[in-house]
């Protein structure tokens, strides 16, 4: 696969990754390779690593609102399709041919053996292999949205991708209570099948190491990422027992890397130092205190450095907050100008 070294000009595409756990065709898919185990005791196949409330929607809204520049999107699939075109045809007809489905099995060519795969750490290892993706693109999950209007320097600057985090010590001790958990539970207490709880930190930490980090690592956080494409090529050119190992888990495995750190990393060491704060509101509003949607929201519009909102696991949360953050975020798409507020 050819890819040229882009310039500053160069289109920024955005990629998006997108399932329907609820989806018959899919939990059927999945079924066989429970191996007959409760979900429950599959970190990597919980419910809510696949459940959608259709995040989506706002999601792609965010971006061809507030950042019109981007040439195009891709929202990677598992043979589904998400229910978004009906209002970008309302509200952008003119963006609508600029959307497109890409399925696991595009990606995944000449590497079928290691589909269906469930493992979001897989499926983002491979997405840098999407046919016609800019050299610059940013990547989305579905629960990542955009509050304020950006420009294509707060994604890439100089030609470099804008790499937003801060540097961390490595996670020993981290790293010393899943192991110490994983003898525990195998060994004293016996539960043969036991899997640590795939860590977010850990999995950048193992993409550090492999860009050759041994004491301190560069830690991003939930926000839009941005990727120069020919970077992480290269790497897995020439390293492909790297990107086999990590797409060989059926369910995201603690002991897979992040792709996204990688990428990073892999950037620092070619020299780059756009650096910048993540400017962002995280929320995971389940089991939280009354008024926590309004503290978020409340966050996102005094700061005018708040860029980037990510809020997690809304289908477990009380549906009047999830229904006070959809509404906010109607009122600033303006979706209740069109009529399309009622979603």
């Amino acid at each position: 696969m050819s890819i040229a070294r882009s310039a500053e000009s160069t289109p920024i595409d955005v990629v998006i990754s997108w399932v329907d756990g609820s989806d018959s065709s899919f939990t059927q898919k999945l079924k066989p390779y429970l191996n007959g185990r409760p979900r429950s005791t599959i970190p990597g196949a919980s419910l809510t690593r696949f459940a959608s409330v259709n995040e989506i929607r706002y999601c792609v809204l965010s971006i061809l609102t507030f950042a019109p520049f981007v040439r195009r999107i891709f929202i990677i699939t598992d043979n589904q399709k998400p229910p978004i075109f009906e209002d970008v045809e309302k509200l952008f007809p003119e963006r609508l041919g600029s959307i497109s489905i890409v399925d696991h099995r595009e990606i995944f060519t000449d590497y079928q053996e290691y589909l269906p795969t469930f493992s979001s750490r897989s499926i983002e290892s491979m997405m840098w292999r999407i046919e016609g993706l800019a050299n610059h693109f940013v990547y989305f999950n579905d629960d990542n949205f955009l509050v304020r209007p950006v420009q294509p320097k707060d994604w890439f600057t100089d030609g470099k991708p804008v790499l937003r985090g801060k540097w961390g010590i490595a996670p020993i001790p981290r790293l010393c209570w899943y192991w110490a958990t994983w003898f525990v539970q195998r060994y004293v207490l016996r539960k043969v099948n036991f899997e640590p709880r795939p860590s977010f930190h850990i999995g950048q930490w193992h993409a550090a190491q492999l860009a050759g980090y041994t004491l301190r690592y560069f830690v991003s956080s939930h926000t839009p990422h941005a990727v120069e494409r020919e970077t992480v090529a290269n790497y897995f050119t020439q390293n492909p027992s790297s990107l086999k190992k990590n797409i060989s888990h059926k369910f995201r495995n603690h002991s897979q890397f992040n792709f996204v750190s990688l990428s990073n990393h892999l950037q620092i060491n070619r020299g780059n130092r756009q650096f910048a704060k993540p400017s962002l509101v995280y929320m995971q509003p389940v089991k939280r205190s009354k008024g926590y949607i309004d503290k978020k929201i409340a966050q996102c519009q005094r700061n005018e450095q708040i860029k980037f909102l990510c809020a997690q696991s809304l289908e477990q949360c009380c549906p009047s907050d999830r229904d006070k953050l959809f509404g906010w975020l109607d009122s600033i798409l303006k979706l209740e100008c069109n009529g399309l507020n009622d979603q």
